[in-house]
């Protein structure tokens, strides 16, 4: 069953084929995002000689992806592949399940797999996917085809205003999304286009655009954070290991923060491990409360990056599976890495399925 109530170790790895009998070749389909800035008419010629034109998909708006998805799940695919960034990827697999559940074939819907064709790809470093350059996206094609995928593992989901996704945040994170994506349209052409771009574009819109907004405005806002009122949270240490039980419905935080967000897995994108203790308790989200100085980000982002940085009281972590944010004035939103306006309440709560994913740890690329 590849979409289910959560059971197990959320970063549980299993070997191929995960819960689908598979023949000598299954079939596997790619769907691309049209709008996706690295899904090329080069990109589409190439997975063309890889898979048929009759499984290889363009989407270009919802509506393809609805349609698209009807036909994954009629002609029951064992892998469907994604080519796009985090939102694509997460979008489709939102579609998905919920076509599956209205048909009532939940336990049908396939193993996915991630192209790296989008901009943080997240969801790419987890399972380690092949890099777009040389011919990696199409081995990673091939192997699926060739049942040749080293793993599987299984990812639990967020719930965001009925809405799956893997991570979402109010706060500075948000702005810090939005920063680079500025960053690299505007400043992203020409001979900084290399510099603007992946790693180090993500780093310098901390450094020379999120940082230097705060240096004269204020991060933070009035916060109270509330468990849910059917299952205990648990705050974290340094080391990922429980502090303090907080009982359903109890309060988890009440001051002055700049961020609140939550995952279920560590990566935000580039290996910017924002949840190192995010997928370590099972059916559980790790969320983070931020209480820093701009000043103090910036000096210690290489720490933070890495997931190394847990100054007491200023980062705090949890695992939970259900809470309510209420700031006191609307702060930037992002859903899945996609903007999403301002917002001054939200609710995160652990959806109840799971999605498997084709997983090439370990494999040489």
């Amino acid at each position: 069953m590849l979409a289910r109530p959560v059971s197990g170790s959320t970063f549980r790895r299993s070997p191929v084929p995960g819960g689908h009998p598979v023949s000598e070749e299954p079939r596997v389909a790619v769907v691309l995002n049209a709008n996706a800035r690295k899904v090329t008419p080069q990109v589409i010629r190439s997975l063309s000689h890889v898979v048929p034109e009759s499984d290889l998909f363009v989407s270009r708006s919802e509506m393809d992806a609805r349609r698209i998805a009807q036909t994954c799940l009629e002609r029951g695919y064992h892998t469907v592949f994604c080519g796009g960034g985090d939102g694509t990827f997460m979008g489709f697999v939102d579609v998905m399940i919920k076509q599956a559940a209205a048909r009532g074939i939940a336990n049908a819907l396939p193993r996915f797999g991630v192209l790296k064709l989008g901009t943080g790809n997240a969801i790419a470093s987890l399972v380690n996917a092949s890099p777009l350059r040389g011919d990696g996206i199409l081995d990673d094609v091939l192997r699926a085809r060739a049942n040749e995928v080293p793993s599987s593992r299984q990812l639990d989901l967020l719930s965001v205003d009925g809405k799956r996704t893997h991570f979402a945040g109010l706060g500075v994170d948000a702005k810090l999304l939005n920063d680079y994506v500025w960053m690299k349209e505007h400043l992203g052409k020409g001979l900084l286009k290399k510099w603007m771009s992946g790693p180090t574009g993500y780093f310098a819109s901390v450094a020379f655009k999120t940082v230097p907004h705060y240096l004269t405005r204020s991060t933070f806002a009035m916060c109270e954070v509330v468990n849910g009122s059917k299952s205990k949270a648990y705050r974290l240490n340094g080391k990922g290991e429980t502090v303090e039980e907080i009982a359903p419905g109890g309060l988890l935080y009440s001051g002055r923060l700049m961020m609140a967000a939550a995952a279920t897995m560590p990566f935000y994108g580039f290996g910017f491990q924002m949840f190192p203790f995010a997928g370590e308790r099972r059916g559980m989200m790790q969320l983070r409360l931020g209480a820093l100085g701009a000043p103090e980000i910036l000096v210690n982002l290489p720490k933070l990056w890495k997931g190394r940085w847990f100054p007491q009281d200023r980062i705090m972590d949890f695992h939970a599976k259900d809470v309510r944010i209420r700031f006191a004035r609307p702060m930037p939103f992002q859903v899945g890495g996609d903007a999403s306006g301002y917002r001054d309440q939200v609710h995160f709560a652990m959806a109840p399925e799971s999605v498997e994913l084709a997983d090439f740890t370990g494999s040489i690329h």
